[in-house]
């Protein structure tokens, strides 16, 4: 039962990171200040909300067994992970960490450390308590 929450988690990630994510959210998202904290607060109830609409259609169309308290406590993990993982100095300092400086300061690698951290720490707990929960 692990494969069918993942595989919509992950399809939410992704509509909440590349297709309804504002340029403003963007570009705002990891700023110290009042501006920074809406902007990050924006995308994850972005990605909350476009995950419920997925997994609520899930539910109804195919029959997925999940319940409330699973769904609820996936929501809010994706919604904290996410939040957190953008305000982008988890990944600055993951990267400064493990020997990546030189690929972080090139503006190469965030992005991907970005994602990687996005589905090993917030996709794949937020699937395992789904499951575990239901």
């Amino acid at each position: 039962m692990l494969a069918d929450p993942f595989v919509l988690l992950l399809a939410g990630h992704y509509a909440g990171d590349y297709l309804f994510q504002s340029d403003h959210m963007s570009e705002h998202k990891a700023e110290k200040s009042l501006t920074g904290w809406l902007a990050n607060g924006a995308h994850a109830a972005c990605h909350i909300g476009v995950t419920l609409v997925l997994l609520l259609s899930a539910r109804a169309l195919i029959g997925l067994d999940i319940s409330a308290t699973g769904t609820c406590a996936a929501l809010a993990w994706v919604g904290l992970s996410h939040g957190l993982i953008d305000r982008r100095w988890i990944v600055e300092r993951w990267m400064r960490h493990t020997g990546s400086t030189v690929y972080f300061e090139s503006g190469r690698g965030a992005p991907m450390v970005d994602q990687a951290l996005h589905i090993v720490a917030g996709i794949t707990p937020a699937a395992l308590l789904l499951t575990a929960l239901h």
